[in-house]
């Protein structure tokens, strides 16, 4: 089950974990924060993860409208037993600035749960939860991350 205050594991715990996905670079910029989201997820559909949680303040950098992560997702979501949870301050935006994932969420709305946190949006982590192969932000300006 996904709690948002699960961290993901170190990294040398993943490197040992023969389910991890391939270990690549550091986040280290904008394009290395989308080829990790693909990766993670293609890694969580291939080891079939029931639960994926993505946590953000508001989401608005995500490059959720990419179709790579957006085919992965449908794949993953046609499985048994899915669960995706959305954690962030506020979603006001999402269907604007997300067209193709709102459509994408309307056909999988039975799998998509939505939360709304009253932590500082400051305070909120960027992460994607997924077993082994979570990826997490450290510092959301500079896009460096693991």
């Amino acid at each position: 089950m996904c709690n948002p205050t699960t961290m993901p594991l170190p990294m040398d715990s993943m490197h040992d974990d023969p389910r991890a996905p391939e270990r690549g670079a550091l986040i280290d910029g904008r394009s290395d924060f989308t080829l990790a989201l693909q990766r993670s997820l293609a890694h969580a559909l291939r080891q079939r993860e029931r639960e994926l949680c993505l946590v953000d303040a508001d989401f608005e950098t995500w490059p959720l409208d990419d179709g790579a992560v957006l085919d992965t997702l449908n794949a993953w979501a046609r499985l048994p037993q899915r669960r995706l949870v959305l954690v962030a301050t506020r979603f006001d935006t999402f269907a604007r600035r997300f067209s193709r994932f709102t459509t994408w969420r309307g056909t999988f709305a039975h799998v998509v749960e939505a939360f709304v946190t009253e932590v500082e949006s400051s305070q909120v982590p960027t992460l994607l939860l997924a077993g082994p192969a979570s990826l997490m932000l450290a510092d959301r300006l500079r896009w460096r991350g693991h």
